[in-house]
């Protein structure tokens, strides 16, 4: 593997980053607030820039990461050698398209549910909170308040990591299931997203998205980091309910801890580490399936190279 500084340099020489950090810190671009630093960490300047980042990465054998809001995501403590790319704020144009709203993949979710609402268009509502990028809302079909990603998102382009070719996917293509999608199964990473919406009063819209922000805001622990909901919902149960019938509610490891304020949410009341919430995580489940015989799956991603 060449030396990251070497490779960092080509990036920079090539035209495929707009900028670029040395030992930067994941847990100031992940939601937990949990994680050590990237060897190094870069901004792609654009698709091409992407495309090539992953493809320089491959041929010199380096890890490579991809991130964007960082909100689902649990970073290690000890950091990750090699490249993470981050495109939150990059890729992030929003345009109208063969009568589709059209986003890049760095836009962040409440941005386009507001752009949407901006341009009289209805059906991003329910994303209007989520605190994640486009990318990572259609990678896990993100959803919430009676709506998901599925329901509007019609076309994806895409990026092959194995060959480095854009491919176009739509309807069924796309895979969609809960917290799914074919973009899950890897070797795929979204450029842009086409959702079909549909006219409606920017008036209600907006009254829709802020009576789902009061929801939230009332319902989940905003006030402390967190990487949202814990777990997936287990088929025929609610994993907050499972855990609250357990008596876990506020259970602490370390810095980590299930929210006092919503079982369903684990939380960083302060230091926590990621083998913090692992630990906590593992102990939730190991409860849940003693008293429940319910297998819980966590929804929070581990980081993985591409």
């Amino acid at each position: 593997m060449e030396t990251i500084s070497s490779i960092y340099g080509e990036m920079r020489s090539l035209g495929y980053v707009s900028a670029g950090y040395y030992d930067e810190p994941l847990a100031k671009h992940t939601t937990f607030r949990i994680g050590g630093p990237a060897d190094v960490m870069v901004v792609p300047a654009d698709a091409r820039g992407l495309a090539g980042i992953i493809s320089l990465c491959r041929e010199t054998d380096t890890p490579c990461y991809l991130i964007g809001g960082g909100s689902n995501l649990l970073a290690p403590d000890e950091g990750v050698r090699g490249v993470v790319i981050n495109t939150c704020g990059a890729l992030a144009e929003v345009s109208e398209r063969g009568g589709m709203l059209v986003s890049g993949c760095g836009a962040k979710l409440s941005t386009l549910a507001k752009e949407a609402q901006r341009r009289s268009l209805s059906g991003l509502e329910f994303s209007y909170g989520i605190p994640g990028c486009v990318g990572g809302g259609v990678y896990m079909n993100a959803g919430a308040y009676g709506g998901e990603m599925k329901d509007v998102c019609a076309e994806v382009v895409a990026l092959s990591v194995e060959t480095g070719e854009t491919v176009t996917l739509a309807g069924e293509e796309l895979g969609f299931g809960y917290r799914h999608s074919a973009f899950s199964e890897g070797g795929l990473v979204v450029l842009e997203a086409a959702f079909r919406l549909y006219s409606a009063n920017p008036e209600e819209i907006g009254a829709v998205m802020e009576k789902n922000m009061e929801a939230r805001r009332a319902k989940q622990p905003l006030e402390l980091p967190s990487a949202g909901s814990a777990f997936k919902r287990p088929e025929g149960h609610f994993a907050g309910a499972l855990i609250d019938e357990c008596g876990l509610r506020g259970l602490t490891v370390g810095g980590a801890q299930v929210s006092t304020k919503h079982a369903g949410f684990v939380v960083n009341i302060g230091g926590a580490t990621a083998a913090d919430v692992r630990a906590l995580l593992e102990e939730v489940k190991e409860r849940v399936l003693q008293r429940t015989g319910v297998v819980l799956e966590p929804e929070i991603r581990l980081m993985q190279a591409l």
